[in-house]
């Protein structure tokens, strides 16, 4: 199995990751701590040494990972619809994103200055979230195309979970970049689904009991 292709599935694995997460925020106001850190910090790794760092090691993007082997798997049951729509939705915003120059700059600039609170909010997940949804409403969500996200009124009118699934999308996007830039293209999610498949199940075994 090439490396490269590993890359792309781990990177595709965050923009799985983070709608799933995204999916379950939605539904149930309640996440694992560890994957929300882990997709959280992704958004502050702006020079890092390989793909695995960016989730700070394999362990971080383990939820991704299985919920993509899922989907590439068996796309059409019923459980994975949402989480499937999120995932091409955020693929085709980043490429909306990626055509505005100014709007990445900006962005760019926004998580550097916040990028100290995030230094500190391993039990404080709260700001920071709240932060990265002021810069997803300021930014992503004046393009023309918005992702629509479902759930419980419930959670999704409180102002906490909002702001969750607000900084969930901005990483899956910035998940959705780093797999574009890895040469990940969306017709690979068709004609190489078995191979992608199983670069994950590969990564998932380097994982073991995790």
């Amino acid at each position: 199995m090439a490396a490269p292709l590993k890359e792309q599935a781990l990177a595709l694995a965050g923009v799985a990751q983070a709608a799933r997460l995204v999916d379950q925020v939605a539904r149930t106001g309640s996440y694992p701590e560890r994957f929300l850190a882990a997709s959280i910090r992704s958004l502050f790794q702006f020079d890092p040494p390989d793909t695995a760092a960016v989730y700070d090691g394999l362990p971080g993007v383990k939820l991704g990972l299985d919920t993509l082997a899922a989907i590439l798997a068996n796309r059409q049951a019923p459980e994975h619809r949402e989480v499937v729509r999120y995932v091409f939705s955020l693929l085709y915003l980043e490429r909306r994103f990626a055509a505005d120059p100014e709007r990445m700059a900006v962005v760019r600039s926004r998580l550097e200055h916040a990028s100290f609170k995030a230094e500190h909010f391993s039990s404080h997940v709260g700001p920071v979230c709240h932060s990265l949804a002021g810069i997803y409403q300021d930014t992503l969500s004046t393009l023309r195309f918005r992702i629509k996200v479902t759930g419980s009124a419930q959670h999704l009118q409180d102002p906490r979970m909002a702001d969750t699934v607000r900084a969930l999308l901005l990483a899956g996007v910035r998940s959705a970049h780093l797999w574009r830039q890895l040469g990940g293209r969306r017709w690979r999610l068709v004609f190489e689904r078995r191979r992608l498949l199983a670069a994950c199940q590969a990564l998932s075994r380097e994982l073991g009991v995790v």
